[in-house]
Order: C-alpha cells, then sequence, then structure tokens
C-alpha cells in the first residue's frame, strides 16, 4: 500500500542527550558528577550511555523505548492543504473531468449520460468485492478463485464505513449499507465454515 513509515526516534533522542549535556555543562557541579558513574556499565558502546542518561528512572534502562516515545503516523503524513487549496483543486478536477465526459460523448453520441456518483455506489462497490474475492461470479465449469484474506479485509471495511458514518446517512443509506453489510458477513461465515470442516492436507515430507 505504502512504503514503511520512517521512525525518527533515535533522532530525538540524540538531540535530547545534547540537550541534556548542555545543561549538565552549565549547572552545579553535583550535576557534572554524574554522567561517568552512568557511563561506566555501558562504556564498550558509543550510543548506549546516552540512552540510559536520558531515562530518569532506573528501572527503565534496560527496558525498551516507551510506545509514547515513537513518532505517530500522523507526523510523517503532509500537512493538509488550506481551503484555498483545496477550491482551486476541487474546480481544476471538475474542469479536467467535464472534458472528458465531452470527449465520450463526441465519440458516442448515443450513449446515455453518466450518472452522478453517490453513497450507495460505494456501498455496493465493496460489497461487490468482497462477493468475487469469495468467489461469487464464476462462470459454471470453472474453479472458483477465493481469496479469503482479501474478503475478510473488504467486510471489515464495510462495518469501518458503517461505524464512521453512524448519525451521518439518511435511513434510506443506513438500512442499505447495513443490509448489505449482512450479507456479506453471512456469505464469509458459510465460506469460512466449508473451508474449516474440510480435512487439514498434511504437511508435505521434509526434503533430505
Amino acid at each position: 500500500m505504502s512504503d514503511t513509515p520512517k521512525f525518527e526516534v533515535i533522532d530525538r533522542r540524540k538531540i535530547k542527550a545534547e540537550e541534556e549535556k548542555e545543561s549538565r555543562q552549565h549547572s552545579a557541579p553535583v550535576a557534572t558528577a554524574a554522567p561517568p558513574a552512568a557511563a561506566e556499565p555501558g562504556a564498550g558502546r558509543a550510543s548506549g550511555p546516552r540512552l540510559v542518561v536520558n531515562e530518569p528512572p532506573k528501572e527503565a534502562a534496560g527496558a525498551s523505548p516507551p510506545i509514547a516515545d515513537e513518532p505517530e503516523l500522523g507526523a510523517e503524513l503532509p500537512p493538509p492543504p488550506t481551503a484555498k487549496e483545496s477550491s482551486e483543486q476541487k474546480a481544476a478536477y471538475d474542469a479536467s473531468a467535464q472534458r472528458l465526459e465531452d470527449l465520450i460523448r463526441a465519440q458516442n453520441p448515443a450513449a446515455d449520460p453518466p450518472q452522478p456518483v453517490g453513497f450507495e455506489h460505494l456501498v455496493q462497490q465493496l460489497y461487490l468485492t468482497a462477493m468475487l474475492q469469495m468467489g461469487a461470479g464464476t462462470q459454471e465449469g470453472q474453479r472458483a478463485r477465493v481469496d479469503i484474506v482479501g474478503a475478510r479485509n473488504t467486510v471489515d471495511l464495510m462495518g469501518i464505513l458503517a461505524e464512521k458514518t453512524r448519525g451521518n446517512l439518511s435511513s434510506t443509506e443506513d438500512r442499505m449499507l447495513q443490509s448489505v453489510l449482512f450479507e456479506a458477513r453471512m456469505a464469509f461465515l458459510e465460506l469460512t465454515s466449508m473451508m474449516t470442516m474440510q480435512p487439514v492436507p498434511p504437511p508435505p515430507p521434509a526434503k533430505k
């Protein structure tokens, strides 16, 4: 889906270590006597002593870094566009889509005008994707190709959509989404029940 996010926790700790080092140099002599004692156990490693000094609690010296110190995924995202940028991009997008529609209509004068995309199209797209991943639509005589993991992800996406849009849909939209989600989950349950009832094939023999 995307590249692995880069974690900057090491760089932040280095900056913090430099700041604390400078503060110790300008502090009382009692603070300057602490680094040698903390550095002795890890004298063989260059970066280890700094990480130990930056963690005040002694019980955390040998523990892994807390989750709170890890950068959030949101820090890796670019800043959001301004309202002016979004408005200009939307206008350019609409103009480009209109030019494309005019080109298609010029080549196919008898074609019906495209219908506006609505919420029901999103629900139908997710439902059809899930059913195809579960082998629906396979022609007679052909072996169904099932992507059960992909189907589970698609059904989960439908569940997330229902959760995030709760209270923001019309009664018709909510009824359609709940009905489609129910049917997709039932199809998933039936398929997984058939798969789990089959005997598990033995592992292949080990090669000598």
